[in-house]
């Protein structure tokens, strides 16, 4: 029915109609899929979401005399130096450190990516290895995303495919990255938005690639590589969509181009920092198959509940739940009502759909074809599979 090429065609004569998923799902409803896929020429998605695999690359620029950083800290967060001389590479969970280095896990490196993307100055302070052509030992200075000579997010991995429903069936409070849960199914945390999520309406990623163009906290970012932990061969059900955790994205982005709507410091207590990241996907409308993916419902959706209390890496589950059962706000387990929460900002996951899709509207935002696509066929190797001693080496 239409190309990526010929919808940027239209968006560059601002003739492209765009909805939203949302809008899309209520039109199918209304008029089928055929109906709406002669409407529409692209479909916007979003979510908000913590998404703790992501982190800053930051080159400082060179001071004088010059300085090869060998330790690094950024507003007391504890910065990864082990490549250029003022390379630096800031992760989301990183925590910080006082002055008698002891750490503070109430602030992270979540925190300091946002406050640097909001324009605010943060201290940083280096202690380098002195060399012929490095001779400077330490450095210390305040710095500004517009200070710096590259400020750009490299997230390992953002945007999971579907993932979990966390509760506790033990005896005492649990503390972990859904946030608390409370014994003996005193409450349930899914982190997922859902049906407006964006690699539920592509479930075989036929539209979404390496080098998409995406909405990125605020910025425009791409897709750059398959995800950590990608696993695109979770079972599925008839309507393609993944019953758990499935493909993931490593996502990049100018974080100098970011707004700090979209990009905030989190803390999970007693468990640490993360980073709160608005990313959202344009979908283009290419046919009818398409559309039929992306009129997918929350009651069509479902996610596993898994039992937290046990401690390995594979956990018991309680079945299955959808996700409009999940969005009720009380779900049963065992025949006992349970309490739910999202981590996902529902209203906001809506807010990056709804600002992508004023961008392409505007003509500010083109499609990208993807220069290859993601892989199908991964899967996940524990580190139990090899043995620890079989590792060994004389």
């Amino acid at each position: 029915m239409r190309t990526i090429a010929e919808i940027n065609d239209k968006i560059n004569r601002k003739s492209v109609v765009v909805w939203t998923v949302e809008e899309l799902k209520a039109r199918v409803a209304e008029a089928g899929v055929t109906q709406a896929a002669k409407e529409v020429d692209v479909v916007t998605t979003g979510t908000f979401e913590p998404m703790e695999s992501s982190g800053a690359i930051i080159n400082l620029g060179h001071t004088d005399p010059p300085i090869k950083i060998r330790q690094c800290w950024i507003d007391g967060v504890p910065a990864y130096s082990g490549f250029g001389a003022v390379d630096l590479y800031l992760g989301a969970t990183q925590v910080g450190e006082s002055a008698e280095g002891e750490e503070m896990r109430e602030r992270g490196g979540g925190a300091v990516i946002a406050d640097l993307i909001a324009g605010k100055r943060v201290n940083l302070r280096a202690i380098g290895q002195v060399t012929d052509c490095y001779p400077r030992a330490s450095f210390e200075t305040t710095i500004t995303r517009d200070t710096i000579n590259q400020f750009y997010l490299f997230n390992p991995r953002n945007l999971y495919q579907n993932f979990i429903v966390g509760v506790n069936g033990g005896d005492r409070p649990l503390f972990t990255y859904l946030g608390p849960l409370q014994p003996r199914l005193g409450n349930a945390v899914y982190s997922s938005p859902g049906a407006i999520s964006p690699l539920l309406n592509d479930p075989d990623l036929q539209l979404v690639g390496i080098g998409s163009r995406i909405f990125l906290g605020g910025g425009i970012g791409y897709v750059a590589w398959e995800g950590t932990q990608h696993f695109p061969l979770q079972k599925r059900l008839p309507n393609r969509t993944p019953i758990g955790p499935a493909a993931t994205l490593a996502l990049i982005g100018d974080a100098k181009q970011m707004n700090p709507r979209w990009v905030r410091g989190c803390y999970f207590k007693s468990y640490g920092p993360s980073l709160m990241l608005g990313v959202g996907i344009a979908l283009p409308m290419l046919n009818e198959a398409v559309v039929a993916h992306c009129a997918v419902q929350d009651r069509e959706l479902v996610a596993p509940i898994v039992d937290f209390s046990i401690p390995r890496r594979v956990r018991p589950t309680f079945g299955l739940v959808s996700y409009a059962q999940l969005k009720s706000g009380r779900i049963t387990i065992e025949g006992k009502p349970v309490r739910v929460a999202p981590l996902a900002s529902v209203y906001l996951s809506r807010q990056v759909a709804l600002e992508l899709k004023q961008w392409i509207e505007a003509g500010e935002f083109q499609l990208a074809e993807p220069v290859a696509p993601l892989p199908s066929d991964r899967t996940l190797l524990p580190q139990d599979v090899w043995g620890g001693s079989q590792l060994a080496i004389d």
